[in-house]
């Protein structure tokens, strides 16, 4: 042991006496009761009460940056989550009406997903995840718990393609709900209008407007949309009955399949018959 401390002594004895030369001038300081020792003594302690406050601001510092950005991670972190929460909640409103939907009535849905969408101006269609293996065929609505958005085109074996009422190709049988009077509808490239309305016929804006039992393309009623107005015809007997859709076709993203097709020929027949006019 006293070797151990020989050693220790040879090796850092300019340290040692360092060390103890300084504790003995701070006592010796501290005993010295003259103005000037006070002074020095006051001096140093400030300088050194300075020194210790610039470094504790440094690492306070330090740990508040480090502090915010972790803050910064956790609102990231949340935006994430309240946004995909907010994803499934709009969903879930979606599904629990359609749930709804097919709750209250007695037809076949088959349920889909709209898995592309090609809104033009004249040709709007989307894209269903449903084809002939699940029933799809051409000529079935197809809805959501709005509202009918259009009529399927064509099928494959797990998809369809659906013509919206957007679709300047889609004619089909609507009829006033508080009047009942009939109408054909059609897009005309700015508006859902029926056309050839007599300017006699009991048609106002506020009207909600269904699919008329004398279509054998929709054999059922389904709400279109309501009236917003009547464009006069300047010559002839005749208005365009403007019709703002229930269904907004820009956000739809799950809809159902009405599975009912009554006769083929009879809506090869409307549906020719209506592309003429």
């Amino acid at each position: 042991m006293i070797r151990f401390f020989l050693r220790l002594w040879e090796d850092f004895k300019e340290y040692i006496v360092l060390v103890v030369l300084l504790i003995t001038s701070l006592f010796a300081l501290s005993l010295n009761k003259t103005p000037a020792v006070k002074n020095v003594r006051a001096l140093a302690f400030g300088s050194f009460a300075a020194v210790t406050s610039v470094v504790s601001d440094l690492t306070n510092i330090a740990k508040i940056k480090g502090e915010n950005e972790r803050l910064r991670k956790i609102n990231a972190e949340l935006m994430l989550q309240v946004n995909k929460l907010r994803e499934y909640g709009i969903q879930n409103s979606e599904l629990k009406g359609l749930l709804a939907l097919k709750d209250t009535t007695s037809y076949p849905l088959i349920p889909a997903d709209v898995v592309s969408k090609s809104l033009t101006t004249s040709q709007s269609t989307i894209t269903l995840n449903a084809g002939r293996k699940q029933g799809v065929k051409a000529g079935m609505p197809v809805i959501n718990d709005e509202g009918m958005l259009g009529i399927v085109y064509d099928t494959s074996d797990d998809f369809s393609i659906v013509r919206t009422l957007k679709n300047i190709d889609l004619k089909i049988t609507v009829k006033d709900e508080r009047s009942r009077i009939d109408g054909i509808m059609k897009w005309n490239g700015d508006n859902l209008v029926i056309v050839d309305v007599p300017k006699t016929y009991d048609v106002q804006p506020g009207d909600r407007i269904i699919t008329s039992e004398l279509s054998s393309i929709v054999p059922v009623p389904l709400p279109i949309g309501i009236v917003t107005g009547l464009t006069k015809v300047t010559t002839g007997i005749f208005n365009e009955v403007k019709v703002q859709p229930f269904v907004d076709f820009s956000r739809v993203e799950h809809v159902f399949v009405l599975g009912i097709v009554e006769s083929m020929e009879k809506n090869n027949l409307e549906l020719n018959f209506y592309n003429r006019k």
